[in-house]
């Protein structure tokens, strides 16, 4: 009887300890982000130095708040997806390495499908569309009214962007290249660059805030002049969803609701 109870006892434990593992693995699969479309919380990479897509605010609470209609595109996917979002700000040039590593479910950040981006990532459809813009200093807006006027001149863009590979095929172009817009807006201010090519909305919002610069009339010419969001590789599941929410928002009409609000709040 003694080795009967003993053995009962054993497996009464067994059981116990299994079934705590098995809500361990559980809870942990419901709780972690970066894993697919199955997980709770779903992260996004973004560099919130991109307004109107993505720029930092101080709230009513005066509180640090990343906004931008790439943000409110991004709740969306979250809300359809029944997950929380999770935001990850970081230096443009590390999205696709956070992407590819999976510690970020998804990249919305003015983000180009290049080439070279599709042999990496997954790329939703194309959600947005705007022109670069040629920014100058206000005395040279007239200087430099021509894509042929940039040749041979020191131009600034954004690290990794379409930007610098719109600059690299300029003629003679001297390229500074730096993680941050408004760096290149710096450069430009103090004399360091002659130009900088920033997308168009994103040097329209600098333009309002920053005294003493312009855009110019040039005109660059660029075949992957959209935007999507990326993907990791391989992540059908996500990337169907992506796609599912951008065709509502755009066939309803709220993607350009979502710049409007975005560009207003930049500016004030």
């Amino acid at each position: 009887m003694k080795k009967w109870g003993f053995l009962f006892v054993a497996i009464v434990m067994l059981t116990a300890v299994l079934a705590a593992c098995g809500q361990d693995k559980e809870a942990k699969n419901s709780s972690q982000g970066a894993g697919g479309t199955a997980s709770k919380k779903l992260v996004l990479g973004l560099s919130a130095d991109f307004p109107p897509y993505e720029f930092q605010i101080k709230n009513d609470k005066g509180q640090v708040e990343i906004v931008g209609f790439d943000v409110e595109i991004a709740k969306e996917i979250a809300k359809d997806m029944g997950a929380e979002l999770e935001i990850k700000n970081m230096v443009f040039t590390s999205l696709l390495n956070e992407l590819r590593s999976g510690r970020v479910d998804m990249v919305i950040s003015g983000l180009s499908p290049t080439p070279k981006r599709a042999k990496e990532i997954d790329m939703s459809q194309i959600y947005y569309n705007a022109e670069q813009a040629v920014v100058v200093r206000e005395a040279d807006k007239d200087k430099y009214a021509t894509a042929a006027s940039l040749e041979g001149q020191k131009i600034g863009v954004q690290k990794s962007s379409i930007q610098e590979d719109i600059a690299k095929e300029i003629t003679g172009a001297k390229l500074t290249s730096l993680d941050k817009i408004s760096d290149i807006i710096m450069q430009l201010d103090s004399g360091r660059v002659d130009v900088a090519i920033i997308e168009g909305p994103v040097a329209e919002s600098f333009v309002k805030n920053v005294k003493g610069i312009a855009i110019t009339d040039a005109k660059l010419e660029v075949e992957d002049d959209g935007y999507v969001v990326g993907i990791k590789k391989g992540n059908q599941e996500l990337l169907d969803q992506v796609n599912s929410t951008l065709d509502r928002l755009m066939n309803d009409g709220s993607i350009e609701k979502f710049v409007k609000e975005a560009s207003d709040l930049s500016i004030k």
